[in-house]
């Protein structure tokens, strides 16, 4: 078994989904591996992962749009708030997704279907630069 790491650094432009999925498979095209798995680690904890439609940008709109409803800022309901009113919901928006994904390597490939894309979900604001870990193990 072969096992390669990387740390990506991505930069946010605050609250979004940013599609880096090209980061990966430009990574993944690096190594030997033809046969595998890929885990996505996200290392926060107001940030997270997910695999979604990558044709239609509503749907990025409209997912932002419900956890706005689901989890609204509103200081009144948390108690924490060191860093400012989205702080709280940002962590309960990142509990309720994912940090960590597992994505089939098959031919080389990720094993995605047509219309995915792996995004990093910014539950903040302000702009951040996130770190996610490539971790692949395969032949």
């Amino acid at each position: 078994m072969k096992q390669h790491t990387i740390h990506l650094k991505l930069r946010t432009d605050g609250r979004g989904l940013i599609d880096f999925t090209a980061m990966v498979e430009s990574w993944l095209a690096g190594r030997s591996v033809i046969t595998g798995v890929l885990t996505v680690f996200c290392v926060h904890t107001s940030a997270s992962l997910l695999i979604q439609e990558n044709a239609a940008p509503e749907v990025r709109s409209d997912l932002i749009a419900f956890f706005d409803r689901i989890v609204p800022e509103n200081p009144r309901l948390y108690a924490h708030d060191d860093e400012g009113p989205d702080d709280m919901p940002a962590h309960i928006r990142s509990a309720l997704t994912q940090v960590s994904l597992s994505i089939p390597v098959v031919d080389g490939r990720l094993g995605l279907g047509t219309w995915q894309a792996i995004y990093l979900f910014e539950h903040r604001h302000r702009p951040h630069e996130r770190t996610v870990i490539l971790h692949l193990i395969g032949e």
